[in-house]
């Protein structure tokens, strides 16, 4: 299946770089007033979703007449846009999902979708916030970082402690070695190879991967 790119209504530091990241055949969701930024790029999502309070009437009149699919919920609800337009790619099929402009801004809105990754419903599936300079995803049990020789990549633990990891490719290696969350031992690590393996046996990592230059869409997780 396709990947899905959902536009969230956050930050987008680098349209050019997200520009150049996206595919013909991407299937595009505007997770309410990320329509904007979809339509900063000259392109119009197959999905809109969310409240809308962020979408004129003007706009919405426009994705009605191009045939674009409308998913309207109350304003009083207890998702965030974001968090619905996860849920329904991934019941959609979607197995490879891309998160564009979810991260800066408001600290809360930030760390809600940070830990939307652990949705259970998400489980099985491939999902990076992407921001033009940085990728952020959960890795559960392995996952490959694809990137240039001398960037970023931070493994913090989620929920708790995160045992028996083993690292491939990084300048600080962990050798089945356990993270912990009051503990910072996981920042600023560093690639020294094009491509990286982090895997473990139990816990969660949030791994943070900053490039040094704008990178395409790609990698995977375990």
């Amino acid at each position: 299946m396709t990947r899905a790119v959902i536009f969230a209504n956050g930050e987008l530091p680098n349209p050019t770089a997200i520009a150049g990241w996206l595919q013909p055949q991407d299937f595009l969701v505007a997770a309410d007033g990320g329509l904007a930024h979809v339509r900063r790029l000259g392109r119009y999502p197959h999905l809109l979703i969310g409240d809308l309070d962020s979408v004129t009437a003007e706009h919405l009149a426009e994705l009605q007449a191009r045939g674009v699919r409308i998913e309207r919920y109350p304003a009083e609800k207890n998702e965030t846009d974001l968090e619905l337009a996860l849920l329904w790619v991934a019941r959609a099929g979607y197995h490879t999902i891309r998160v564009v402009a979810a991260l800066g801004g408001r600290l809360d809105q930030t760390l809600g979708n940070l830990f939307l990754l652990m949705l259970p419903e998400l489980a099985t599936c491939d999902v990076r916030l992407e921001d033009g300079a940085q990728e952020v995803f959960l890795i559960r049990d392995q996952a490959t970082l694809t990137g240039e020789p001398g960037e970023t990549v931070s493994l913090l633990p989620l929920t708790g402690p995160a045992h028996g990891i083993t690292t491939q490719g990084l300048r600080y290696p962990l050798r089945g070695e356990s993270l912990y969350p009051e503990r910072t031992r996981g920042i600023s690590n560093e690639l020294i190879a094009p491509q990286a393996t982090v895997r473990l046996d139990h816990g969660l990592l949030l791994c943070i991967h900053t490039h040094r230059s704008p990178q395409p869409l790609i990698g995977g997780v375990g």
